[in-house]
């Protein structure tokens, strides 16, 4: 449906809630000034409703989680909240946590033909990109770790330790060991051969793991060549190295393959997955190779790496709910449908300001730039709070945050693209005229 606002956003509800938070919370987290937030209060499909009733459009998927659509999974979250709501997940399992585990195996290794997968269940995605990283650990005696400029893996100090946004790093530096190896992450073929001159010169000797997005999301919706993948899968069998595909964001059909590195046909030795496996619980998983993941010591009641929460019931049954709808090859091909209609649509915005449009699948992002090719952030930023205006939440990307970010609900229809273009057109045009 499209957008209805009945008060001006945000409304008075969101403005006291946002002065009521200041007060409570750490004013680092959220975002707080008189035009920002608004209150989420409930959500369907691709809509979102606030404290104050009105109606928005969600370009967002709330971070990518709700792929399948708000609220899709929530009817396996009310029948098994009825019964069980929390377990022992490592001491005590349920059945849920057996069908979640063979479902994660069958949809990753067993469907790429490479045996068995095993998996380390944990609640978020950094904790999946953790449990990689001990893999890595255990696997080949090696504690380095070779990453991407402008990734992103989440904020925990191992994630931290991969990621290559600099400025959630930099304030924590001299508390993180000094085992990362950082190349660019090529964006064309100028890119693809800089990057293969640099790999070709890694001393591989400390290096256990290559972290690495498909297509990097938070990023800036960066798609790189084609040779990209194979030639690290190359370099990994080469050396000895893992190679862990983070498909926390892009995973569960949002590029229009089931994962993002189906497009390049390598099948990585862990994939960490999260967001919308279930499509609104805490829940994530590194998946990885049976041989590989039985690296691990068996436990002999004490595991060397778990969690209170870990193969929660709750949400467990959301997520076997949820990846029997992704296993279904037609929504591939819906998202990729909806995805090229929304490309094409971006394409046809006329402005100075656009400098590229790129992404797969429901996974687009508009970069921004000034005359002078300097990152247009202050338009972007200004653009998502005037989006709100029109009853759209949308993100901004990219290291300098100047990249309009599009990961919709799957669900969005060509109504809906349709009516955020024009919006967003007319947006861009306030900003900076319209190109010849």
């Amino acid at each position: 449906m499209l957008p209805e606002l009945i008060t001006e956003i945000p409304g008075p509800a969101s403005v006291a809630l946002a002065e009521e938070l200041r007060r409570y919370e750490s004013h680092n987290v959220t975002y707080v000034d008189e035009a920002w937030p608004v209150f989420w209060k409930r959500a369907e499909g691709v809509n979102v409703w606030d404290e104050d009733g009105n109606r928005f459009l969600d370009m967002t998927a709330a971070f990518g989680v709700a792929g399948l659509g708000h609220g899709w999974s929530a009817p396996a979250m009310v029948e098994q909240s009825q019964v069980l709501v929390h377990g022992m997940g490592d001491v005590h399992p349920t059945r849920l946590k057996v069908e979640t585990c063979q479902m994660l195996s069958a949809l990753t290794y067993e469907r790429w033909g490479a045996g068995r997968g095993k998996v380390v269940l944990s609640n978020s995605g950094f904790e999946a990109v953790e449990s990689a990283m001990k893999t890595a650990r255990v696997v080949t005696g090696r504690a380095g770790v070779l990453s991407f400029a402008n990734s992103y893996h989440g904020m925990g100090y191992g994630a931290l330790l991969g990621s290559g946004f600099e400025k959630f790093r930099q304030p924590f530096e001299d508390q993180l060991a000094a085992r990362r190896v950082s190349l660019a992450f090529p964006r064309d073929d100028a890119g693809m051969e800089r990057f293969e001159e640099a790999l070709a010169g890694v001393d591989a000797s400390g290096i256990g793991l290559v972290l690495v997005e498909p297509i990097q999301g938070r990023g800036g919706k960066i798609v790189p060549p084609d040779a990209f993948l194979p030639m690290l899968r190359s370099w990994c069998d080469q050396h000895g190295v893992l190679l862990a595909c983070d498909e926390i964001f892009t995973g569960f059909n949002r590029t229009g393959r089931l994962f993002a590195c189906e497009w390049s046909g390598v099948v990585p030795d862990l994939i960490c997955v999260g967001k919308s496996m279930s499509g609104g619980f805490p829940i994530s998983a590194c998946v990885g190779k049976a041989e590989i993941m039985d690296a691990w010591p068996v436990s002999s009641g004490e595991a060397l790496h778990t969690s209170t929460f870990l193969g929660n019931p709750v949400g467990c049954a959301m997520s076997v709910m949820s990846m029997k709808e992704h296993a279904r090859a037609e929504l591939a091909e819906s998202v990729q449908g909806i995805g090229d209609y929304l490309k094409a649509r971006l394409h046809g915005l006329r402005s100075p300001l656009i400098r590229d449009v790129r992404g797969r699948g429901l996974m687009l992002g508009v970069e921004l730039a000034h005359q002078d090719g300097s990152p247009a952030s202050d338009v972007a930023g200004g653009i998502l709070g005037e989006m709100m205006q029109d009853g759209v939440f949308m993100l901004a990307d990219g290291p300098a945050g100047n990249v309009l970010a599009w990961t919709p609900p799957f669900g969005v229809n060509r109504e809906e693209v349709d009516y955020v273009l024009a919006c967003l057109q007319a947006r861009l045009e306030h900003h900076g005229g319209i190109s010849a």
